[in-house]
């Protein structure tokens, strides 16, 4: 059932981005009066789920939910269906118009993207408010799930200044700043230190079956057991843990160091279960675990238990627009930041380059709708952008001949064209492979 909820979500974000991205073509090339002979949502090889004829259009649906597109008379593009182009121009298309209105149909659809993205942030900014945990309210600091964040110098209990310079106010920012950064500025224990993070820290802290670098510090609810546990019979869920040897362990990631000394030993360990006092006895194994995992706590369970604080920032409809275009711009500036890491060989960040199953993976796996629309503005922002790049068979692509044709005076031949939406296709297939190929690389290593 969760991976339907998680599938659900995925088909209908994508669905939606393609169908208004398509129009972003669509409008434009009917205002200029150019024929539009498909508009199809993903891809309809060798045949169509749903198709009917409206107009002059083909309005269809097609099985391979890889994208969509509309086939615009008189244009080279993905389709290369060249026989057209062997007849004489006609009034009614892409070729016979000028370079501007052919460049305002190219850049239709990325102009939807962006405008979708800053709507959708406005919408959330005013509907849901702008959440977030306020970093000044960790008083004792972070939980560092990532190892190669600890192997860089960061512990649990470090409460985090600033990143690269510039102080951290929301805690829910810090793993996206740190994954892009290169010096953590730490308060330990009332000493500030400096955490410098090696060049491909993005690759090694990617590179592992956890996700997360760091999070907000949790008391040790018992939430459930590995297969090889043996305290399954011993502690209950929800049991909470809060002293081992008659030491105080006031949270989850204080456990390791706590077990560690009785390696291969039977512990005492105080529990609170019911609202009552009880000791049990653990089995500690050889690594000094005890096949034990924490339960995780609601951001407003975690408030009310005080372990840090939860704020909201409330705006009216008109207040909500500056912020919600702000915050597009800020997730804008980041996607461009990791483009940049992926670019840069020595970050290794190209190994985690995702595609469709990542994109999957996002989605979480109940029916959340402000998570939906949060995932949805990203995802539509990382469409322009990627639509964007010079690539032939990309808009981007096309974009980059038009300024060409319109600086220099000289359009490309047909002939060109072809060639040039040809070389653009199978790049684009062997970075579709690419992506593709490292998502099915991680889901058989689990790397």
């Amino acid at each position: 059932m969760d991976i339907l909820v998680k599938l659900s979500q995925f088909l209908l974000s994508l669905s939606l981005l393609i169908v208004l991205h398509e129009l972003g073509h669509f409008i434009p090339a009917k205002i200029f009066k150019t024929r539009v002979e498909k508009f199809y949502l993903f891809f309809d090889v060798k045949f169509s789920l749903f198709k009917k004829k409206i107009g002059e259009t083909v309005y269809g649906i097609g099985w391979l939910p890889l994208g969509g597109y509309v086939k615009i008379a008189g244009m080279i593009d993905e389709s290369m269906d060249t026989e057209q182009l062997k007849q004489e121009p006609q009034p009614w298309e892409f070729r016979s118009k000028p370079a501007w209105q052919r460049l305002i149909i190219m850049l239709g659809g990325v102009t939807v993207n962006f405008v979708l993205a800053f709507v959708i942030y406005i919408g959330m900014t005013w509907y849901y408010g702008d959440k977030y945990i306020a970093n000044d309210s960790l008083k004792d600091g972070v939980w560092v799930v990532s190892e190669p964040l600890q192997q860089a110098g960061m512990i649990s209990g470090d409460k985090i200044i600033s990143i690269d310079g510039v102080h951290l106010e929301r805690f829910d920012e810090a793993a996206l700043k740190i994954i892009m950064g290169r010096e953590i500025k730490v308060d330990r224990n009332g000493e500030e230190k400096i955490i410098k993070l090696p060049v491909d820290f993005i690759n090694s802290a990617s590179n592992r079956k956890k996700t997360k670098l760091l999070m907000p510090r949790i008391p040790f609810v018992v939430g459930g057991f590995s297969d090889d546990s043996p305290n399954q019979e011993v502690l209950k869920p929800k049991d909470f843990v809060h002293s081992v040897n008659g030491l105080e362990v006031k949270y989850f990631d204080q456990m390791e160091d706590a077990l560690k000394p009785f390696a291969n030993k039977k512990v005492v360990a105080g529990v609170t279960r019911n609202d009552k006092q009880v000791e049990v006895t653990l089995q500690v194994n050889a690594e000094g675990k005890i096949g034990v995992a924490p339960a995780l706590i609601r951001d407003i369970d975690a408030e009310k238990l005080g372990l840090f604080k939860l704020s909201t920032d409330r705006y009216s409809f008109l207040e909500s627009i500056p912020v919600g275009i702000d915050m597009g711009i800020n997730k804008l500036k980041e996607y461009g930041q990791q483009l940049k890491l992926i670019g840069n060989p020595e970050t290794k960040a190209y190994k985690e380059v995702g595609g469709f199953m990542a994109i999957f993976n996002i989605f979480p796996d109940f029916w959340s709708w402000e998570a939906f629309w949060e995932i949805t503005a990203l995802l539509s922002i990382m469409l322009g952008v990627m639509n964007l790049l010079p690539i032939p068979a990309l808009d981007g692509g096309h974009v980059m001949f038009l300024l060409y044709e319109m600086i220099s005076g000289r359009k490309p031949s047909d002939k060109f064209l072809e060639y040039a939406q040809t070389v653009g296709f199978v790049l684009l297939i062997a970075l579709l492979l690419f992506a593709n190929g490292n998502d099915i690389f991680k889901a058989i290593t689990g790397k």
